[in-house]
């Protein structure tokens, strides 16, 4: 297509500099030969007429991208009035719904399966410590990637690829037999569902209509609680069901928590098979100059939406967008140029890291520079206090019952058995100082039993499963230790006379019993429920409050929210807080989504909503890090930092612009 404003390219701004002759000369350099008169001209600081040229159209093409960019808004807008908000729109919420659903199981998944998986892979503290930590660290490589790539190659073909990686790397985690591999599968898995949140607000937003636009984007909000509610759900009816695997020797167990983990693939797969019968994004393909397919789009929007309104002879007006001329034509003469396949593929994949890398370093240009500021500490504050109470809170609890089990402990000093058969469980227990003489121990399960400076002679342990049962400083003679899993680990400071071990059990071994506490599926399951109210408020109100109240009244609600912490510390007490802080920031979170994506221009908001959020998940790694060295030491601290960071982020927020009747740049 030609160029509609080459004709009229130099109609602007001219009277910066006046026409001049190809070959015009200074009245200084008169006389002299062509050398002479440029060294001259040079040494005197007077511009030489082609660069006088050059400058001015600089200047004009400038200004020209601009107005066209400011025209392109305002058409824009118009054109999405005219298609309406129907089942085109409707149709796109559920299949971009069903990906931030994937994105909020996927921060469910290793949590959820950690219980079982650390016995199953033999994992160590350190080693769980990474599994969860893995999982943030490649959400934020994710949102960084693929925010940044969706501004250059388009929002639905990132997104369709990055669902992809994710579904197949998750599929392949469920198989890991191995630490190593699961670790790694988990890792591309998640960097594949990180870029679903900066692409799938940025896509949906740019088929919406500016009066539309707030409360559409918070209902989508809602598929990241119910993404929580599906896992927790699906975890809790799937993982306690041992008998839902299978084995192939020893070599290979597929235990029921590696079912859960390709049932929480599931709306990954179903967004992904929607994505293929969605077109690209309009405003992307008008960025970059493809007029003629966004076109076709439009009207494939505006058709489906008014037959389905029962008015299919309403026909599409519009004849001509105005797409301005984009300034990547290096990006295009190289996927032309020649050379070997390989190296056209090298060229085009450095100039395209080139163009991601240009287009963040432009969210600090002058324009863009106090939004991204002001938005960078929001996203960092919010996340820092939500995901660090989000891991304390579950913690702490967990940290009060193993207070409460303690304080049940049942202590045996000096005790003397002989000849006595132990056909009972032992739970909770400390022995000291005992003797046990020709005793039996025979088919029991020891659970949190603890013996001390205790002798066992002539003993017998026979099929024994153990759980955080250790034997310290105890002499022990002629005993045999038959199918146990009782291991040297488990013996300290321990002198061993004439004993036998016969068919230990070896490696780690998933319990058949209770192994996953109800507790941590239903404090999930309830955290996420108690989204709904604020999400439906939050999304009911956008418009009528505006998003900069609802992002800085509900960020220092939250705030105070904490604060009953201090009055009450019961587990009931901080279930009821969670879920109360929960409610209240989820309308943070919709506002501030809202707004990121209203900010920037739609050849940079991709890329910052990426870069925003790659932030949200490093603050989310320090939050929960430093909140949970904190459990069982004291509350205060947790409290504070919480406290401090929402007032910071919702005094900032209060700052922003109000962007409800703002034309999306």
């Amino acid at each position: 297509m030609a160029d509609p404003y080459q004709n009229n390219i130099y109609h602007q701004g001219g009277a910066d500099y006046p026409p001049q002759e190809e070959d015009a000369a200074s009245d200084v350099t008169e006389g002299h030969d062509e050398e002479d008169q440029m060294y001259e001209g040079e040494y005197q600081g007077i511009p030489h007429p082609d660069e006088v040229k050059a400058a001015q159209r600089l200047h004009i093409a400038a200004g020209q991208s601009e107005s066209d960019h400011k025209e392109l808004s305002e058409q824009y807008e118009d054109i999405m009035e005219d298609c309406g908000h129907g089942k085109f729109q409707w149709t796109l919420f559920i299949v971009l719904g069903l990906a931030l659903m994937a994105d909020g199981v996927e921060c469910f998944v290793v949590a959820f399966v950690l219980p079982s998986a650390e016995k199953d892979l033999c994992l160590s503290n350190a080693e769980k410590g990474m599994l969860g930590l893995v999982v943030f660290l490649s959400m934020m490589v994710g949102a960084f990637l693929w925010g940044g790539l969706a501004d250059k190659v388009g929002r639905r073909r990132c997104l369709m690829v990055a669902l992809a990686i994710n579904c197949v790397f998750a599929f392949l985690s469920s198989f890991a037999q191995g630490y190593g591999f699961f670790l790694f599968f988990r890792l591309l898995s998640g960097i594949g569902i990180g870029g679903t949140v900066p692409i799938v607000y940025s896509y949906f937003s740019e088929f919406l209509q500016m009066d539309k636009r707030g409360e559409h984007l918070s209902w989508l909000c809602m598929f990241w609680m119910i993404g929580g509610i599906y896992a927790s759900f699906t975890a809790w009816g799937i993982i306690p069901r041992y008998g839902w695997g299978f084995s192939m020797g020893t070599e290979f167990q597929f235990h029921s928590w590696r079912v859960f983990v390709l049932v929480a693939a599931l709306p990954a797969i179903a967004s992904l098979v929607g994505l293929t019968f969605m077109p690209e994004s309009p405003r992307f393909l008008l960025e970059n100059a493809k007029h003629d397919e966004a076109w076709m789009i439009l009207k494939q929007v505006h058709d489906t939406n008014w037959r389905a309104k029962g008015q299919p002879e309403k026909v599409f007006t519009v004849t001509h967008i105005k797409a301005p001329k984009t300034a990547e034509d290096e990006f295009i003469e190289i996927q032309s140029a020649t050379g070997t396949p390989v190296q056209r593929w090298a060229v085009r994949s450095l100039t395209l890291c080139k163009l991601v890398l240009r287009n963040v370093a432009s969210l600090l240009s002058a324009e863009l520079r106090f939004a991204t500021l002001f938005m960078a500490i929001i996203w960092f504050c919010m996340a820092f206090s939500y995901y660090g109470l989000s891991v304390w809170f579950p913690d702490m609890i967990k940290h009060l019952q193993y207070e409460e089990y303690e304080s049940k402990v049942k202590v045996f000093h000096g005790e003397r058995l002989a000849n006595f058969h132990f056909n009972f469980s032992l739970e909770n227990q400390i022995h000291r100082e005992g003797k046990y003489i020709r005793d039996t121990f025979v088919s029991i399960e020891m659970k949190s039993v603890k013996f001390e400076d205790s002798l066992f002679e002539d003993c017998h342990f026979k099929d024994i499963k153990s759980t955080d049962t250790v034997f310290e400083n105890c002499t022990i003679r002629s005993t045999i230790f038959y199918n146990t899993d009782l291991w040297e680990e488990k013996f300290i400071d321990c002198r061993m006379e004439n004993v036998t071990f016969e068919h230990n059990k070896h490696g780690c071994h998933l319990d058949t019993m209770e192994e996953n506490d109800v507790l941590i599926y239903l404090v999930s399951f309830l955290g996420s429920l108690a989204v709904l109210p604020g999400n439906i408020i939050s999304a009911l109100f956008m418009e009528k409050i505006g998003r900069v109240k609802i992002i800085g009244g509900s960020m220092l609600i939250s705030a105070g929210c904490t604060f009953f912490l201090f009055l009450s510390f019961s587990q009931s007490a901080i279930i009821t807080l969670q879920c109360l802080f929960c409610g209240v920031s989820v309308a943070a979170w919709n506002g501030i989504e809202v707004v990121t994506v209203e900010l920037y221009p739609a050849s940079k908001r991709a890329t910052a909503f990426g870069v925003l959020n790659a932030l949200c998940k490093l603050a989310a790694v320090l939050g929960s890090s430093i909140f949970a060295s904190f459990v069982g030491v004291t509350k205060a601290i947790p409290i504070l930092l919480s406290f401090a960071a929402l007032v910071c982020g919702g005094l900032v927020a209060l700052k922003l612009p109000d962007t409800r009747q703002k034309i999306l740049q």
